[in-house]
Formats: structure tokens, C-alpha cells, sequence
């Protein structure tokens, strides 16, 4: 069942601990550059760094948690480097679906796998298949993904599906085909590395989501940066187009994140 709901549509639960985290993972390269060592050595901590967001969403009853891992534009990187980018994406496959399993996290990956080699997606629908029916945290990994690629992908699914909507269709009828229509719309989105856009991602899914942007380098991000970021979202009043006053006459959400 679609758990994907328009905010420009309905008005949707605003909880004191984000029910969806959406991260960019910026920094890596820079990160290693600092220390003086080779790009690929940041994109090993990055991992790091991923299983320790991912302990700490858990722990603090985030529900999902979206992760940009490669993006469509990534592929103007240097060859070495996508190639580097793709094995270590097949090594973590290998080594870390399993504690995922173990852990009740749900691993779906996201993006046009076309692109990518027969071992690889192998893995993937693999690593898909053993987590389906988890239950605690669901994991996205956003791989050769771009937030226009998508609403495209989702436009012509939904029409090879249903060739009467070509004359025109509503939201409604679309949004089953978007890549993460199995979640809610992010309530927070958290970019690392001092950079402040959004760079393709979710396009269609952000439309009301809270922006967060850190100075922090992915490798260095961990539970304390996490908190930093929620305790930001905390802050603000989620309005959805209402007045303050409005939004003053409901209940405060629950759930706060303590420091």
C-alpha cells in the first residue's frame, strides 16, 4: 500500500522526531583530501559513517531514513573513481545486508539500474529480497538517481499502465509510480559538507521539507550532528501553508530529542 501523501494536498502529521530523514552525503573527498589521503579513503569512512546514522535512526525511532549515494551526474566523475564508487556499493552489499537483516532494517535501493552490471544488480535484488518483510527502520540508498529521472520514470510507468490518463491525470494517479511511494514525504532533509541545494534529489517528494545544511563532512557526521539537525527541525513550526495562529491551536507534537 502507497504511504505517500501530497503535502500540497493534505496536511500531514508534523512529529517531534522526523518519521523520514533524507540525507545527502557530502564531503567524502574533501575529507580525505584534509588528512592527505587518496578520495577513496573518504568514501570508506563514509560507510562508516552511514552504518553509525543508521544505529543512531533507530535508536531514536526514525522510521526512514533516505540516503543520496550516487547520483545520476556522478557517472562525469572520473572513471577510476565511478569505478572505485561501484565496488565499494558491491562490497557493502555483501558485508552489511546481513547485520541489516539481523536488525529488523528493511534495505530498498532506489534509481536506474540499467547502468550498472549484471553482479551488482544481482545483489540488489538480492539484498531487497531478504529484508522485504522487515519491520524496524526502512533504509533507501538513492543509487544512479535523479529527482527528474524519476517523476519521467513515473510519468511513463503510469501510462504504460494506464494509456487512457495520456489525455491527463492527477497527482493522485501518478504518485503509485514514483520510486519511494512506499514512504511518507521526508520531514527532514540534511545535506553535509557546507553545500546548500539540493542537487536533484526528491524533487517532487521535498516539496515541504524541512532543509538542513552543515558544515560537517559526511565522514565526520555521527549521532551528535544527528541530534543537531533534528534539534534544528524541532525548532521550527511546520505551517503547510496555514498561519501560525492555525498551527498554534493544535496539539504540540511529542517526541522531542534530547541534547
Amino acid at each position: 500500500m502507497a504511504l505517500f501523501q501530497s503535502s500540497t494536498r493534505v496536511i500531514p502529521n508534523a512529529p517531534g522526531v522526523p518519521r523520514h530523514i533524507a540525507i545527502i552525503m557530502d564531503g567524502n573527498g574533501r575529507w580525505a583530501k584534509k588528512r592527505f589521503l587518496p578520495r577513496v579513503a573518504g568514501h570508506q569512512r563514509g560507510v562508516e559513517a552511514l552504518r553509525e546514522t543508521v544505529k543512531a535512526c533507530r535508536e531514536l525511532g526514525v522510521e526512514y531514513l533516505t540516503v543520496f549515494a550516487f547520483s545520476s551526474e556522478n557517472w562525469r566523475r572520473p572513471a577510476d573513481e565511478v569505478s572505485f564508487l561501484m565496488q565499494l556499493f558491491l562490497k557493502m552489499l555483501e558485508r552489511e545486508v546481513a547485520k541489516l537483516h539481523e536488525n529488523n532494517i528493511c534495505l530498498k535501493i532506489i534509481g536506474d539500474r540499467s547502468h550498472f552490471d549484471d553482479q551488482l544488480n544481482r545483489r540488489i535484488a538480492e539484498a531487497e529480497q531478504l529484508t522485504a518483510n522487515n519491520t524496524g527502520l526502512t533504509l533507501t540508498i538513492a543509487a544512479n538517481y535523479g529527482g527528474r529521472w524519476d517523476i519521467m520514470q513515473a510519468v511513463q510507468a503510469m501510462l504504460r499502465a494506464h494509456p487512457e490518463l495520456s489525455a491527463g491525470f492527477s497527482e493522485t494517479e501518478l504518485e503509485p509510480y514514483f520510486s519511494m511511494h512506499y514512504a511518507p514525504e521526508p520531514d527532514l532533509f540534511i545535506r553535509t559538507g557546507g553545500e546548500q541545494r539540493i542537487s536533484n534529489f526528491l524533487l517532487w517528494q521535498m516539496a515541504y521539507t524541512e532543509l538542513y545544511f552543515t558544515d560537517t563532512l559526511w565522514p565526520a557526521f555521527g549521532r551528535k550532528a544527528l541530534q543537531a539537525a533534528i534539534q534544528s527541525y524541532q525548532a521550527r513550526e511546520r505551517r503547510f501553508g496555514r498561519t501560525s495562529e492555525q498551527v498554534r491551536g493544535e496539539q504540540v507534537p511529542e517526541g522531542k530529542v534530547d541534547a
